[in-house]
Formats: structure tokens, C-alpha cells, sequence
């Protein structure tokens, strides 16, 4: 990866970049689709055609270019819980499958805080509940961690759990949490929310988030449950931060 800035803002400057298009050509304009697939790394724009009875199509790009074109039935029915491999009966499962493959069902993206919030809790859940490893996590400031002291406490009460915070030293945190501080002064620190569960190394528990703050209540990130991504930026944030 190569970038001026530093590793974590670089990351997601990777992520962005990789988003993909999804021009639908229907008759209507359906704004679900648009919502729908804000969280998976794809943005969606309508061109109108004629009515000629069919559901139309979309066309899929990403920075490479042109990728595939699929029915519109294949979206609904990626979007229509639970999604099969098998898809549906107006599906063919060929095209479904070759659909997915277009999806990294491993990653997501977000600028929405209220979302990053929710899945701040979810990886710190799972942290807790798996209880082994470690999770690095920074608010951009100690001072966040201020409201957060209980949870975080009781995260690092888990024997075999490591608890790394990480913020600018803006609060003073008591010596007796169990929790391992870093105090960084530097934007990367201060300008990126992030989590990263190594579940213990094993692969089908690792997590990760990242978000840099672009205004005083705007976010663009991702996170992840893809492995080598989560392991990647664990070893960045040991190497940086922990070992240095």
C-alpha cells in the first residue's frame, strides 16, 4: 500500500477506492436499491428506459472497469432474506452465484456515526464474549473512554484478553484498569476511530473498523470481517504503537 498518509487513513482511502457502480436501466427508479447497498461498498445510479415490460438490468463497475450486467430480479433477490446460494425460482442460480462473487460479503462501509457506533458494540461483544487475544481500540481522544471506563474494565478483567486503548491525552485514565494505554498525539490517532479483534487468531472471529472524521459529525470507514485485513492492521497498530 502505497501512500503519504499514514497506514490506518491509507487503509481507507483503499476501501474507497474500491467501491463499486451499479447503474440500474429500468423503467422506475427504485431508491431502495440505493439504500440498501450503502453498506456494502457500492454506489447506485438510475437511468430510466422505456417501459417494455421487462425489470430492466444493471450494469456493475468498479475502478478496473466494466464487470458484469445482471437482472434486476438478481438484486431483489440478494436483497430479500435469507439469501441462498441457490437463489430463486425467477433466479437463475448460475447468475446468482456469479452476483455474489462480485460482493466482498466481508466488508462494508459507512459514514453514518450511529452505524460505527453499533458495530463498535458488536466487535467489543465479541471481544467479551470469545475473551481471548487482543483488541486495539481508539476514540481519537482518552477522553472518550471517560463514559466507557466500565465496559473497557471489564473487557480487560478477561484473563486471556489484551486490551489496547489508544487516544490523545486529553484525560488522565486511573492505573488500575488492566487496560494498556497509548497516549499519541499524532492525527492518525486523533483523526481515526477504530476496533480491531484478533479473535484469539482464530480467523472466523476477527473484526475489525475503521473511520476517519472528515467533519464535526462525519465519518467515511469500513469494517471488516475479512482476516488478512483484521491481521493487517493489528500488526500495524503493535508495530506503530505497541512494540515501538
Amino acid at each position: 500500500m502505497s501512500s503519504s498518509r499514514p497506514f490506518l487513513k491509507a487503509k481507507i482511502d483503499e476501501v474507497a477506492a474500491d467501491e463499486k457502480q451499479f447503474v440500474v436501466y429500468a423503467a422506475t427508479a427504485d431508491d431502495d436499491f440505493a439504500e440498501r447497498f450503502a453498506t456494502r461498498n457500492v454506489a447506485v445510479t438510475h437511468r430510466l428506459l422505456p417501459d417494455v415490460g421487462g425489470d430492466g438490468f444493471v450494469v456493475v463497475r468498479d475502478r478496473e472497469g466494466f464487470r458484469a450486467v445482471v437482472g434486476i430480479a438478481t438484486l431483489r433477490a440478494f436483497l430479500t432474506p435469507p439469501v441462498s446460494l441457490s437463489g430463486t425460482a425467477d433466479v437463475d442460480t448460475a447468475d446468482f452465484r456469479a452476483f455474489l462473487a462480485l460482493l466482498d460479503d466481508t466488508l462494508f462501509r459507512s459514514m453514518n456515526r450511529r452505524q460505527l457506533l453499533a458495530t463498535s458494540r458488536e466487535i467489543e461483544d465479541r471481544a467479551w464474549r470469545y475473551g481471548t487475544g487482543q483488541i486495539h481500540v481508539g476514540f481519537q481522544s482518552l477522553t472518550a473512554f471517560r463514559t466507557q471506563i466500565t465496559v473497557y474494565r471489564l473487557l480487560a478483567n478477561r484473563p486471556q484478553l489484551s486490551v489496547h486503548v489508544y487516544g490523545r491525552p486529553e484525560w488522565t485514565p486511573p492505573d488500575d484498569t488492566g487496560i494498556t494505554w497509548h497516549v499519541e498525539s499524532n492525527d492518525e490517532i486523533g483523526d481515526v476511530w477504530f476496533l480491531a479483534y484478533d479473535g484469539g487468531g482464530e480467523d472466523d472471529i476477527k473484526c475489525a473498523l475503521l473511520a476517519e472524521q472528515r467533519g464535526p459529525s462525519t465519518y467515511d470507514g469500513f469494517w471488516t470481517y475479512d482476516p488478512a485485513t483484521v491481521d493487517q492492521v493489528v500488526a500495524y497498530l503493535r508495530q506503530t504503537y505497541v512494540e515501538s
